[in-house]
């Protein structure tokens, strides 16, 4: 990949207000490098977003070159502070709005349309969108992974407040804390304390829960890499996975589909657990504006 003289085309999006600055480089031609990524995502000096994706064919790019024949597209996705990220469930939606959008979806099921999956390459492994008739985009987020034994009690602190954490991989680490308000969180603009830090070793995404209801819960996040952000899509599952473990709930165990409602503070999400794993992920997909990078941006 290269840099480039010339202006470099974006769009912007959002998923419940997790929003993102889209640029297409379908043939893997620009090298964004982590500086870029900040100073594009800086919300005074630059589009402002909490991450990018790049929409790059999955044979164009080493990092997904394996998936190509799985699936035509990667999302390259970066966090605010540069940072890549394995996964990013308001993202992948976002992502495929875009590639409908844009056309780059042939007809039939490659579109997504009704009952049908778009396959998207992630660093996770392959997800799979549709584009539900309510307007609603739905990804298969896959299984979600709790710890297989015994492990050391995860902790997150803020101030003098601590809770147990609940560790839940959704292709990226989350820590589900349930509070009694949402308001014990604190600033979140740096990340909340977590421990062992042998249990993340790469980091975390932390999630603070409150209950609203029977099966609907309410949230705040600090991302790993972004801050609090107005929503986390994988957060939103991880979320929903503890809340229904918490709640006596186990879809492989019991054989009932476990639905739970998530409220983020950017909008609404919906989570359903499969009795066979799978998790899906269904809420809005929103491009709002379209323009050009500067090239000093990228350079």
């Amino acid at each position: 990949m290269s840099t480039t003289a010339q202006p470099v085309p974006f769009l912007k999006g959002h998923g419940t207000e997790n929003d993102f600055v889209i640029i297409p480089d379908p043939e893997g031609r620009l090298d964004l490098t982590a500086a870029a990524v900040a100073r594009i995502c800086d919300r005074r000096a630059g589009v402002g977003g909490d991450g990018v994706l790049r929409v790059v064919r999955s044979a164009a790019d080493p990092a997904a070159r394996a998936l190509a024949g799985e699936a035509e597209w990667f999302m390259d996705y970066r966090n605010a502070d540069g940072s890549l990220a394995e996964m990013c469930g308001n993202g992948v939606r976002v992502f495929a709005h875009y590639l409908r959008h844009a056309t780059l979806v042939k007809d039939g099921a490659a579109a997504g349309g009704a009952g049908e999956w778009l396959p998207i390459a992630t660093r996770a492994g392959v997800r799979r969108v549709r584009f539900a008739e309510d307007g609603d985009v739905v990804v298969d987020m896959g299984a979600a992974r709790l710890p297989a034994g015994p492990e050391p009690a995860a902790t997150v602190a803020v101030g003098e407040r601590r809770w147990p954490a609940l560790q839940v991989d959704m292709g990226n680490p989350h820590a589900v804390a349930f509070v009694e308000d949402l308001g014990h969180a604190g600033r979140l603009f740096d990340p909340p304390a977590v421990a062992p830090a042998t249990a993340f070793p790469t980091g975390v995404n932390v999630e603070f829960v409150v209950d609203c209801g029977p099966r609907h819960v309410a949230l705040r996040v600090h991302e790993r890499g972004s801050g609090e952000t107005r929503s986390c899509g994988t957060g939103a599952c991880a979320v929903a996975v503890a809340a229904a473990r918490r709640d006596g709930l186990d879809p492989a165990l019991d054989g009932e589909t476990a639905v739970y409602t998530v409220d983020v503070p950017g909008g609404r999400l919906v989570v359903t657990e499969a009795p066979e794993g799978t998790v899906t992920l269904a809420g809005p997909a929103v491009l709002v504006a379209e323009g050009t990078l500067h090239p000093a941006l990228l350079d």
